[in-house]
């Protein structure tokens, strides 16, 4: 075996890098979303642990949902990704790329085991500019295909090395590729079939035996004519060993997902649930299907399942003939590799078992996969496929008249794929763009035109992409996600009567259910989720509740572990008043799944609702610890902390609101409550910068604008609080605690007896009850010497508040001053002790509630639909909306006012008896 130069490197590296430098600049796209957007295996709060216990898509194995692909290294990777560039998709396709280069070098190396230097460079510039690969290369979650070919190249490389001299056998290299194998198949699990390879070139290569010969030998052995050789006795060992490694792999494999295949349906793979002959027969064409893409890679497409590949239903369909000629071509080539001793038999021998083996966990012969045909599951056997045309290209061009015929051709296919390849990149640009281009080699597959209808949907072109979901529905009328699309987007457009009969439509086309047989195992469980949508239609009735909550229990009835329906239902039965079943809805939730932060935000709130702040906290904390970027978890349970009146908590509660504000900078409310915070501790200068920030995000924010008003009036600052006042006024003209302040303001700092008037008055308009508005205006008629206005007006007060002994005093002092006849000789107040209102009997408004913002969603989106809902999570109270609750600590405040308020009484009932 030829070393690899420095010179052949630089030119496949190059090659690659022509081929996909713009991939660095697609987006991540179809199952990327599923794999990278929203697996939080990606994120540093997941424990590394939980890699090992969840598929590749970030799911536990031993849910039934699960997709059984194991591959734990993969996602280590898009793990290390996240943590230097988070979601930005550059940093996931350089690595692909980089990763593409070192394949391509060390299949160069492999290449030069079997073909002579030019031909192997050859090889693998055809393998690096393939366009088939684009779809493992530039799609980030084909980064499984790439580790572990790196690791099955590897292990049969150091396999290569296991014969020593007089055929001995090495073992550290056969360790060595056990290891590598173990690891592979920890990246994607093809990587185990490279101990097929590493047996086959034992057998026919390493040790040169042929079929016939190997029959001969076999022959002699049984009829007792002969021993086994010493070097065939050697050669077993070596298989015994590579068999019971492998052996054990597989145990291990099917431990992890617990001795369950996943769960498809047959929009995933028809054939898979047709009759015979009609799934054989299809299988059975897919092989030529699938080498047809090898040689034509012309008309690519991301998704080749569903209606693509029209089923074989009869032996004389004419499809049957191309499986025919496959087959027969194939067996040439086994038998011409197999009965024949030369280096070109074993060239052909070892392209054929890596187009064939690494194929075979693909090819729905043995087990039904989730495809009908996956152009990056072709990543491996293309590499039979390069070795193949290479050597066939070498025997062409050792004939001097095909020789010059031979290069050119072989150029134009090299750069012609290599366009190919950069063309196709852009495709990957963008769901859209990816979803077009499918479109235009195959319009009978529904889920593309769902998925173009999603793009459309993300991008809030909801009329557009109806479009393309009826569409969908119209090319496959019994598929349930499409109806369900429609059902989605028809609430989007806010044509609830449509959405419903759409879903109806869905509900109508789910199988029922079949007595002692699992349901699970005939429908894909994001169908189920057609309930869930079509509850969270209808309970917008308040008229439909109960319909709606039958509806979530009957997708349960049908998946006990559907924990999307609990939550779902926990919501609903808060909405309802029945705050304990909602707490055993989530409880049951958290059974199937306590490692999810928004279940124990969401049991917080229902703690909330049973009075019980206590558990709230801890639930809270809970989802903080899961993590620690809980916005909503974050900012209500600050709040909690806040409303307890605890000292030693504020804090805590200011850690957590500064946190809340680094993970959402624009949310005023946030700011807001910093400011309480600092009111709370005295902290005048900081809640006003506070106060100042949450109006800057949100002009029109009521409680900020309040709130800063009343501290500048409590720190001796009333005179900025007034255009505070006025701004506030100009958003709410009925907010009755601005007024009283407002008023209190003018009459006392500005001497303003008529605005302070106005104030009051439109109060009483608006409220003719407001005894602290009305007595209010009582002083004002009192301030403008109109004594028996201010009487009347005083007992009308004392009628609406009898219990309120400080209007029965201003009365008698009234009444008294009426009864003197020195009255008119009083002398005028002075200034440091106007006459003024009960200002100070101003409560703040209580703004200390847990806020109201868009609800937070927990997205099951499977990478080829979105049919499900967006489940919502609970939230608190408006913070800008008033509560008849108060605090304890409000309620000390309040009487801390009244004291005061006292005070402002006696001083005016001097100025009233001329003291």
């Amino acid at each position: 075996m030829a070393d690899i130069n420095l010179k052949e490197v630089t030119l496949i590296v190059g090659v690659v890098t022509a081929c996909y430098w713009n991939s660095l600049f697609c987006g991540f796209v179809f199952d990327d979303v599923s794999a990278i957007l929203d697996n939080k295996d990606l994120h540093p709060s997941t424990p590394l642990k939980t890699l090992f216990q969840n598929d590749f898509w970030g799911t536990p194995m031993s849910e039934e949902r699960s997709h059984k692909s194991y591959r734990p290294l993969t996602v280590l990777t898009f793990r290390l990704n996240y943590l230097f560039s988070e979601l930005k998709p550059m940093s996931y396709h350089l690595l692909n790329m980089i990763f593409h280069a070192v394949v391509s070098v060390i299949f160069l190396k492999v290449c030069k085991l079997f073909l002579d230097n030019r031909s192997s460079v050859i090889a693998s510039l055809l393998f690096a500019v393939h366009p088939i690969h684009t779809e493992a290369v530039t799609g980030v979650v084909g980064r499984a295909e790439l580790l572990s070919s790196i690791f099955f190249l590897a292990a049969f490389l150091s396999y290569t090395k296991s014969k020593g001299p007089d055929n001995s056998i090495v073992w550290t290299p056969i360790a060595l590729t056990v290891v590598l194998v173990a690891v592979a198949t920890l990246c994607k699990e093809q990587g185990i079939t490279v101990v097929g390879i590493c047996c086959v070139y034992e057998v026919f290569i390493a040790q040169g035996y042929t079929l016939p010969l190997l029959c001969t030998t076999a022959g002699q052995f049984f009829r007792g004519k002969s021993n086994i050789p010493f070097s065939m006795l050697q050669t077993l060992i070596k298989l015994i060993v590579l068999m019971f490694s492998t052996l054990l792999l597989v145990v291990i494999r099917v431990q992890v997902i617990q001795s369950q295949l996943p769960v498809f349906t047959r929009f995933d793979n028809p054939a898979a649930v047709s009759p015979t002959p009609t799934r054989q027969l299809t299988f059975n064409y897919l092989l030529p299907l699938n080498a047809w893409l090898l040689l034509n890679p012309s008309e690519l497409c991301c998704d080749w399942t569903m209606g693509t590949i029209p089923l074989i239903e009869s032996f004389l369909d004419i499809r049957n003939l191309a499986t025919f000629i496959f087959f027969c071509f194939l067996g040439a080539l086994g038998v011409f590799s197999l009965r024949y001793p030369g280096d070109s038999s074993k060239t052909v021998l070892m392209a054929l078992c890596l187009m064939a083996l690494p194929f075979i966990p693909a090819s729905n012969l043995f087990f039904p996969v989730g495809f009908v045909v996956a152009e990056r599951v072709l990543y491996v056997p293309s590499m039979g496929f390069c070795i193949l045309v290479a050597h066939g290209w070498q025997k062409i061009s050792n004939k001097s008249v095909l020789k010059k015929l031979s290069w050119v051709c072989l150029s134009m296919v090299i750069f012609t794929h290599a366009l190919k390849t950069l063309h196709r990149n852009w495709d990957w640009e963008s769901e859209y763009t990816l979803f077009m281009s499918a479109l235009k080699v195959n319009k009978n597959n529904a889920k593309l035109w769902n998925n173009v209808g999603h793009a459309l949907e993300n991008e809030k072109n909801f009329e557009r992409a109806l479009k393309y979901f009826l569409q969908a529905t119209h090319v496959q009328p019994d598929d349930i996600g499409a109806h369900m699309n429609v059902g989605r987007t028809y609430k989007n457009l806010n044509r609830t009567k449509e959405a419903e009969e759409s879903y109806m439509m869905a509900k109508s086309l789910m199988p029922q259910i079949i007595p002692g047989k699992k349901y699970a195992a005939r429908i894909a469980p994001n169908h189920l989720n057609v309930y869930i949508n079509l509850a969270n239609l209808i309970r917008a009735n308040e008229s439909r509740l109960e319909e709606a909550d039958q509806l979530y229990r009957q997708a349960i009835s049908m998946r006990p572990d559907f924990k999307q329906a609990y939550i779902s239902r926990g919501e609903l039965l808060l909405k309802m008043n029945k705050p304990l079943k909602a707490k055993e809805a989530y409880l049951k939730a958290l059974e199937l799944d306590r490692n999810n932060a928004d279940l124990w935000y969401n049991l917080a709130i229902v703690h909330i609702e049973l009075k019980e702040p206590n558990e709230a906290l801890k639930n809270f904390n809970r989802a903080l610890e899961l993590n620690p970027k809980h916005k909503l978890a974050l900012f209500n349970s600050a709040i909690l902390m806040q409303e307890s009146g605890e000292v030693k908590l504020r804090p805590e509660a200011r850690k957590r609101l500064l946190s809340y504000i680094n993970e959402e900078p624009q949310d005023a409310n946030g700011y807001f409550n910093l400011g309480m915070l600092a009111m709370d501790d005295k902290k005048d200068s900081e809640a006003e910068m506070w106060m100042k920030k949450a109006i800057k995000l949100q002009a029109d924010f009521r409680s900020a604008l309040f709130n800063l008003a009343l501290l500048y009036s409590q720190t001796a600052k009333e005179l900025m609080a007034l255009p505070i006042l006025e701004e506030l006024l100009r958003y709410y003209p009925d907010h009755i605690k601005g007024l009283i302040l407002k008023g209190d303001i003018l009459m006392n700092q500005k001497k303003d007896i008529l605005g302070a008037k106005k104030c009051f008055e439109k109060i009483l308009e608006m409220d003719p009850n407001n005894v602290q508005g009305k007595h209010n205006l009582c002083v004002v008629y009192f301030e403008e010497k109109d004594l028996l206005k201010a009487e009347r007006c005083l007992v009308e007060t004392l009628a609406l508040a009898p219990h309120e002994e400080y209007i029965q005093r201003h009365l008698n002092i009234v009444r008294d001053k009426i009864s003197s006849s020195s009255f008119a000789e009083q002398p005028v107040s002075p200034a440091g002790k106007t006459s003024g209102v009960e200002g100070d009997k101003i409560p703040t408004e209580n703004v200390k509630e847990v806020r109201s913002e868009p609800r937070p969603t927990q997205i099951i989106k499977p990478s080829d639909n979105k049919s499900q809902s967006k489940s919502n999570k609970l939230l608190g109270k408006s913070a800008d909306k008033e509560t008849p609750h108060k605090t304890t600590k409000e309620i000390k405040e309040i009487e801390k006012k009244r004291v005061a308020a006292l005070k402002r009484l006696e001083e005016i009932e001097r100025i009233l008896n001329g003291e």
